[in-house]
């Protein structure tokens, strides 16, 4: 069984300064959910429960939005306002460890720093900036394929040609049509993967996104390979590492994905959330409808 998650939480967040010059990205608010407990929620939903979270400097908030608030429970008790207490404490079962990376080494020294909470066991790490529609199934589905195949898999998801450049891509091959859910999905067995790379030197247009069910080999991996790209550790290069070691494969996602890492991609995910919440919905609509009409 998979339990634990990894939710790397340690960079400065500089795509949104200034706001987050002293507050923690993770903590955005979408609504009225912070960004990082999404992440927890699609965890929570396969039956997740225990949480490495690694932080660095000024992210102190997010310790405290999972932990227990004694003094505000009394007074929403008061005021009788029992079903945000139910909601303010609907993480209660779950556990978090924190760990601090010291400095900005990148995505595969920040999932080395939990080696000892980890251990042996396989996990899944979930990248805060890439919301994923709480309706969609990837990270289930991916569970599903790790079970099957007892090795690692990353989402994956076909992005523009203008944008082949921001994203780790792979070159890979389609080995199955996996079946969940009655929706027929892309399996690829992963032959390289390539950092940033520049359109006319890509394989495809199939980029890695903020999902990953790794195994605990990864860390062996880790521990040895040399800073790549900016001087950081990079996952990718494990990952390409690894391939020489066993299958490594990746599950081609078709449903909804927001980047909330960029401020426009977290104005979308605002806009089309709170669609799905009922309480706005419909006044939403009939806002948005007016102001398209003045636009």
């Amino acid at each position: 069984m998979l339990r634990k998650a990894i939710l790397p939480a340690a960079g400065m967040g500089t795509r949104f300064l200034p706001v987050t010059k002293a507050s923690p990205k993770e903590m955005l608010p979408i609504v009225d959910k912070p960004l990082i407990q999404y992440s927890v929620e699609e965890c929570e939903r396969c039956g997740i429960r225990e949480f490495i979270i690694i932080t660095g400097k000024n992210k102190r908030a997010i310790e405290d939005h999972f932990d227990q608030f004694s003094e505000l429970e009394e007074v929403l008790k008061q005021k009788g306002l029992d079903n945000l207490i139910e909601e303010i404490n609907r993480h209660d079962e779950s556990h978090f460890a924190y760990i601090r990376q010291s400095k900005p080494l990148g995505l595969g020294h920040a999932i080395l720093c939990a080696k000892a909470f980890v251990k042996d066991e396989p996990f899944a790490v979930l990248l805060g900036d890439d919301i994923i529609d709480p309706d969609d199934t990837l990270l289930m589905d991916m569970i599903e394929i790790y079970r099957k195949y007892r090795s690692p898999v990353v989402a994956l998801q076909e992005v523009p040609d203008d944008e082949v450049s921001k994203y780790g891509i792979v070159d890979g091959e389609p080995v199955i049509d996996f079946d969940t859910h009655n929706n027929p999905k892309q399996l690829y067995k992963i032959n390289a993967l390539i950092e940033k790379p520049r359109i006319e030197d890509a394989p495809s247009n199939l980029a890695v996104i903020g999902r990953y069910i790794l195994t605990a080999d990864i860390f062996d991996v880790l521990e040895t390979i040399k800073p790549g790209r900016g001087g950081e550790y990079q996952l990718t290069d494990a990952l390409n590492m690894l391939l020489s070691n066993r299958v490594v494969y990746g599950y081609l996602f078709k449903g909804n994905r927001y980047d909330a890492g960029d401020k426009f991609g977290f104005l979308k995910a605002t806009i089309e959330l709170s669609l799905k919440r009922p309480e706005f919905s419909e006044d939403l609509k009939k806002y948005v409808k007016a102001l398209a009409g003045r636009l």
